[in-house]
């Protein structure tokens, strides 16, 4: 029996071991950039070897990516935002205006986590011009997302008449998109809360027959 628990504990004691570097290298990206940043550096911050790093990870650009693609999913499991229990909950809601309110909620938990290094893309990617490759090309993912969420909101019986899925899934992708979350908080130092509440209401104004839901 203990032998069949020490591959576990091993995996166990590898996903803490590289769920602590990308904390690490998320801090020290944000704190003094991807260029300024190394691989020493982040097994310093991470209390672990640098050899650790490059067997984990090979290179500083796999490092980033890593980081980047652990902030938008919130966690190190390899699960599309589209099988996620937040999106498909709020997908299976049965209007609307309750779909726009959960939709906005879990967007919300997204870009507190992207909108700090949006900037670091960026300029990690001038600094590394192989930065760019990690991502392959194709149809933008997030658009993918908002077109899945604009389709599944057509279907209810309050969504507003006229809007196609073309323009809700643009909608909900120019609206809920870093950028602007950006503008908002970051530079006009709105607090997240008062960006949920402007961001629901404004995709239930154009998106739903009905007002928002509790009002």
């Amino acid at each position: 029996m203990d032998k069949a628990k020490r591959p576990d504990r091993r995996a166990e004691r590898s996903r803490r071991t590289r769920e602590k570097i990308v904390e690490a290298a998320r801090e020290l990206f944000v704190a003094q950039g991807y260029g300024a940043t190394s691989m020493q550096d982040v097994a310093d911050r991470a209390g672990v070897a640098v050899q650790t790093l490059y067997f984990v990870f090979r290179n500083k650009r796999t490092l980033f990516k890593d980081v980047v693609d652990t902030s938008i999913a919130g966690d190190a499991e390899p699960v599309a935002t589209m099988d996620r229990a937040w999106f498909r909950a709020a997908c299976a809601a049965p209007t609307a205006a309750e779909q726009v309110r959960s939709h906005v909620r879990g967007t919300r938990g997204i870009l507190e986590r992207v909108a700090p290094i949006m900037p670091l893309i960026a300029a990690a990617a001038a600094t590394d011009p192989e930065i760019a490759a990690q991502w392959p090309d194709g149809p933008d993912p997030r658009h993918t997302v908002q077109r899945a969420a604009a389709e599944a909101l057509a279907a209810k019986p309050d969504a507003r008449p006229g809007v196609s899925v073309a323009m809700a899934a643009d909608l909900l992708y120019g609206l809920l998109s870093p950028e602007l979350y950006l503008v908002f908080v970051s530079d006009r130092g709105w607090s997240p809360d008062a960006w949920e509440r402007w961001a629901r209401a404004t995709l239930t104004a154009q998106l739903c027959t009905a007002s928002e839901p509790g009002r």
